[in-house]
């Protein structure tokens, strides 16, 4: 899995959303200026969240977007979703190397183990809320079973213990 620029850049908004949540509407300007993105990503993006329910506009003078619902009902991967419209794409369903070899119809012995590690992908993202994400990193680590900082330089394993359900 590559997380793309629009996956990045979505959470980066919605992060800003909730910790703005007092603020009342934030435009997408204000966001790109303050979180130095490209306003057209933000633009595009907020257009997408909103499309998902995940964030609200207004429109007028005080205008601009807020989260929909409270940053402890919204995931990661709720995020991802809207903004990337995918958490995981699998290729031998969106870009089959032949039709026949990769239908449904065909047996595939690799098809599995893609469509596990998309669950896998999709347990974790939706196992961490905006919420989680408003913490420090090291509470952020702690909360996904991430080791610490001194205990991961001390220990590479190269090995994420979530992933091991």
């Amino acid at each position: 899995m590559r997380i793309t620029t629009w996956a990045e850049y979505g959470l980066i908004c919605a992060l800003h959303l909730a910790r703005r949540i007092e603020d009342g509407p934030v435009t997408g300007r204000d966001i790109a200026a303050r979180e130095k993105l490209p306003g057209d990503y933000v633009e595009q993006i907020l257009l997408r969240m909103r499309r998902a329910g995940i964030v609200s506009s207004t429109r007028g003078a005080r205008g601009g977007y807020k989260l929909a619902r409270g940053a402890d009902a919204i995931t990661v991967r709720d995020v991802i979703q809207a903004s990337e419209l995918t958490t995981f794409d699998l290729h031998c369903v969106s870009h089959p190397v032949d039709s026949l070899r990769c239908g449904d119809s065909e047996t595939c012995s690799i098809r599995p183990v893609w469509q596990l590690l998309q669950r896998r992908i999709d347990e974790v993202l939706e196992s961490v809320r905006l919420s989680d994400l408003l913490e420090g990193e090291s509470v952020v680590r702690e909360r996904v079973g991430l080791p610490s900082f001194e205990h991961e330089a001390a220990h590479r394993s190269g090995s994420l213990p979530i992933l091991h359900s």
